[in-house]
């Protein structure tokens, strides 16, 4: 997994007005290590000030996504989900029977996926790559 990504300090860089309940909301992504859905969000900051509404974190996530903070993925469970958008790029194989995400990088992935580009006439500028699959040892 990638390093902590301090958003509340993102969030003064781009200029964005920061409250208390954002600054919350920040300190609770910056803190993930899984990529949470917006009432995983709500729950945990609601833990921390129990003011903040889901309404508030719908919008919040929206302002902070708007701004090139957060990153919005959707792993095929129907819910969208976030993480801080990363300085460097990372792929994800999400296991189908527990949700869990997993972050990797593969250099030769990525040698493969710029050749093929190549091949086709491109040159590659960006990919978003996420794996599914199942344990192959399910006693794990």
């Amino acid at each position: 997994m990638q390093q902590p990504i301090d958003i509340e300090a993102l969030c003064a860089q781009r200029g964005l007005r920061i409250t208390d309940q954002r600054r919350v909301i920040a300190r609770v992504l910056s803190d993930a290590q899984d990529h949470p859905d917006v009432e995983a969000l709500h729950e945990r900051a609601s833990a921390i000030d129990p003011r903040i509404s889901i309404a508030t974190v719908y919008r919040t996530v929206r302002l902070f996504e708007e701004a090139g903070i957060l990153d919005r993925h959707d792993f095929g469970d129907g819910r969208s989900r976030y993480e801080a958008a990363p300085e460097a790029h990372h792929d994800h194989l999400i296991d189908v029977e527990t949700g869990k995400v997993i972050e990797f990088v593969d250099p030769e992935l990525e040698a493969l996926q710029r050749l093929i580009a190549e091949k086709l006439g491109y040159r590659l500028v960006d990919h978003r790559l996420e794996l599914y699959g199942v344990r192959l040892d399910r006693s794990q």
